[in-house]
């Protein structure tokens, strides 16, 4: 009897694939026959669960935002729960540190989506995921500090739309430093600045 293979499932391994390869080589070694070749498959059976390599790409950066995604809405639904300023504190920069590269796999995704969100600049294919995903990353912020001015935490007068792109940038910027020169940005100094910055923005806890 012919074994029933899980489509999405395969899929999943071929953009597993993807990443171990842009990790290495860079997006521009993430050919079909290399990531055949990664995935353990014939390149046609690649060619089967997508169409050609813009697909595939598509695909395997929607797989690695999905992931993260996931993550960070599970921190956003402890915050909708918490009942406390130090509570909220507390989940909030658990939340914002999920953006930050302080363990070997979000080190990993860190460095293949900046791989990815360089090759938008010229393949169009990838640009709306790059938006979607800055503009997601972005809404975060906003709540984040939304709920800091609602609990009366938050510093009087601060403008929280551009609080919100400048946190952004800030977690962004640390992010590919760490990933360029680790040694000069450890997990400790990353989440040090974090928290440093979010003491500017507020009067006490949240």
């Amino acid at each position: 009897m012919p074994k029933i293979v899980d489509a999405e499932e395969r899929r999943r391994a071929v953009a597993e694939a993807v990443f171990a390869v842009v990790g290495r080589r860079g997006l521009e070694g993430a050919s079909l026959r290399n990531v055949a070749n990664e995935a353990g498959l014939a390149i046609g059976s690649v060619r089967h669960y997508f169409g050609d390599h813009g697909e595939l790409l598509v695909f395997a950066m929607k797989e690695l935002s999905r992931r993260f995604e996931h993550r960070v809405l599970a921190h956003v639904e402890r915050l909708a729960e918490c009942r406390d300023g130090e509570e909220r504190r507390e989940v909030a920069e658990a939340m914002l540190q999920e953006f930050l590269p302080l363990d070997a796999t979000r080190r990993e995704e860190a460095a293949v989506w900046s791989a990815f969100v360089t090759a938008a600049r010229t393949r169009p294919e990838l640009r709306p995921r790059a938006r979607e995903v800055l503009e997601g990353t972005r809404e975060v912020m906003t709540r984040v500090l939304e709920g800091a001015r609602r609990t009366g935490a938050l510093r009087k007068g601060l403008d929280v739309e551009l609080e919100s792109v400048r946190l952004a940038a800030l977690l962004d910027g640390l992010t590919v430093q760490a990933v360029q020169v680790p040694e000069l940005l450890p997990p400790r100094l990353l989440r040090t600045v974090l928290r440093t910055h979010l003491d500017t923005l507020t009067d006490g806890g949240w």
